[in-house]
């Protein structure tokens, strides 16, 4: 069962503490995949809030034709490009340099804040539409055919997107001297 299908569906019916239970299983996701679109974490954060308050105030109908996240994530989506349009001179930013390792070991967070760093420099150099596929397969979880919801794609276009963006990852890894055996 869909847990934030379940919870829409609760909200919608009345119980507000369902609203809650999104809000903690998606909004740290969605913040940073829609960072990924604006490079800048606070306005990565506005929009996220943008698409929450969507939800409280419009109540869009949730056809369960996909995983709730993925229509979430369609929702933000459509918001991020509808900011970049009206924002057209944002520069991009470094991502925030607060790291959430949960580690007591130093060393083990030093190497572990180098890797992630190397990686998001990597990916910066990467074009648009691999950034993107390699968030939503990767770090978000989502599945190929999910990954094609969100995106508007063929699930085997997403495919190709996937192979190619992986190609490329591992090649500008390569540049930045990173031995993608670690990763």
């Amino acid at each position: 069962m869909d847990p934030g299908a379940e919870s829409y569906r609760r909200f919608l019916a009345g119980d507000e503490k369902a609203l809650t239970a999104i809000l903690k299983l998606y909004r740290e996701g969605l913040v940073l995949f829609l960072d990924g679109y604006v490079h800048n974490i606070a306005d990565a954060e506005d929009l996220a809030q943008d698409v929450f308050v969507k939800l409280c105030v419009k109540k869009p109908l949730f056809k369960g034709e996909s995983a709730f996240k993925t229509w979430l994530y369609a929702i933000g989506r459509r918001a991020a490009l509808d900011h970049l349009r009206k924002n057209r001179h944002a520069a991009d930013e470094p991502p925030d340099e607060t790291l959430a390792a949960e580690t007591q070991n130093v060393e083990e967070m030093y190497l572990r804040a180098e890797r992630d760093e190397t990686v998001w420099r990597a990916m910066q150099r990467l074009p648009e539409a691999y950034r993107e596929i390699l968030f939503l397969t990767y770090f978000e979880g989502l599945p190929n055919r999910a990954a094609a919801k969100v995106l508007h794609k063929s699930t085997h276009n997403v495919e190709t997107l996937v192979s190619r963006a992986r190609k490329a990852l591992r090649s500008a890894l390569e540049k930045e001297g990173f031995d993608n055996e670690s990763l």
